[in-house]
């Protein structure tokens, strides 16, 4: 099967090279905000949706009149991809998404484009149609075909090259898990492994609170439209990107270890947006829990390994790992709690042994032939099984 990974670089442009940048990605947003207005008002005259036939021919037209013929300065097929950009915006409101596609403001800041087809690597650079080869801080080889590069300036003013390349993987069943293990997502340990190990949030945001008031205390004084406030915006978007760098560097180095170390990793099926608006949703939100199940889940497919979702309605907390009792009046502050088989159990460390077992239930009913079923019952006990 064919799958894709996604390479960042960050872009080291001269002064003409980021003007010609910042032209790319203006186009990209005039013609964006042309297509959204001419289909809403071909809409608003013929009842229907206009065609993307028709709409890149009056594209091709628009580059001709004299007002816009500066058009033919950007890449060609960076338009056309503008074009289909404003369809995915419109089949993500129709399947309910998103919301109703916007204009793209010019004093919002946002410069990014995209180019299908044509760009470059080599030695260092990265070849941009209409700009020429920039400098790029390459820190590891891209393997794999190119398919498209997407181009984005950061708050902070350094621009980044996203190559999306594809590559062939056998389409093989993972062999049967020797080394499982089940992980409990929390707060104070960002998680813990069902053989014991644990590993402290390291709340990046948190620590980095003082810097960020700082900052917007320094942001709320200035001028508005001044230089000084733009100065000041981008300190402000620097200490948000290190507290994003050193967490994106945190998680990769973890869930690279634990697809390398494990063969099966059972983790739970959070709602990350049901927990996002509780009162602990900064907390939830600065360990980052979707990311690590978003990481784990590819990780594990590209080194032939298991990843498995135990469904978020297990009560993998409240469940005795030793008998299968139920415990329903657990709470959150109880951290240890003692069952009526006379187990006293870590909250953490209990959970996350429930949800190992399950999760190799959840193997074993797809694939018999893994050694969790070789006779024996696979199903945990619930009720009164004491």
């Amino acid at each position: 099967m064919k799958l894709r990974k996604v390479y960042r670089f960050r872009m080291r442009p001269t002064k003409a090279q980021e003007v010609d940048l910042y032209r790319m990605a203006g186009a990209r947003r005039f013609i964006y905000n042309w297509s959204l207005d001419r289909r809403k008002n071909y809409y608003a005259e013929h009842g229907k949706g206009i065609t993307a036939k028709q709409l890149s021919s009056e594209l091709t037209a628009l580059k001709q009149e004299p007002d816009t013929m500066w058009l033919k300065e950007a890449d060609s097929q960076m338009l056309q991809q503008a074009l289909r950009d404003v369809d995915r915006a419109f089949d993500a409101f129709f399947k309910k998404r998103s919301r109703f596609p916007r204009f793209r403001s010019k004093k919002a800041g946002h410069f990014a484009f995209r180019i299908p087809q044509r760009v470059r690597l080599e030695d260092g650079k990265v070849y941009v149609p209409k700009v020429g080869w920039i400098r790029i801080r390459q820190s590891r080889e891209v393997e794999g075909k190119t398919k498209s590069a997407t181009f984005k300036r950061d708050a902070t003013g350094h621009w980044y090259v996203a190559l999306t390349a594809e590559f062939e993987m056998p389409d093989v069943e993972p062999p049967a898990p020797r080394t499982p293990v089940g992980v409990d997502l929390g707060l104070k340990d960002l998680f813990v492994l069902s053989d014991g190990e644990r590993v402290r949030a390291p709340k990046f945001a948190r620590k980095g609170t003082n810097k960020l008031r700082r900052a917007q205390k320094n942001l709320s004084r200035k001028k508005p439209g001044s230089h000084r406030r733009e100065k000041a915006k981008r300190r402000v978007a620097r200490v948000h990107r290190k507290a994003s760098n050193q967490r994106s560097d945190f998680l990769h180095k973890l869930t690279t270890n634990l697809t390398q170390e494990y063969d099966c990793i059972c983790v739970e099926d959070l709602s990350i947006k049901g927990l996002a608006r509780t009162k602990l949703s900064r907390s939830i939100l600065d360990a980052a829990f979707g990311e690590f199940l978003r990481q784990v889940e590819y990780k594990a497919t590209w080194n032939f390994k298991r990843s498995i979702k135990v469904g978020r309605f297990f009560p993998s907390t409240k469940l005795c790992s030793n008998c299968g009792v139920v415990n329903p009046n657990l709470t959150l502050s109880d951290r240890t709690w003692l069952c009526c088989c006379g187990t006293q159990h870590d909250r953490d460390l209990n959970a996350s042994r429930n949800i190992l077992a399950e999760g190799l239930r959840l193997v074993a009913a797809g694939h018999t032939e893994t050694q969790n079923a070789r006779g024996e019952p696979v199903s945990l006990p619930t009720g009164s099984a004491a």
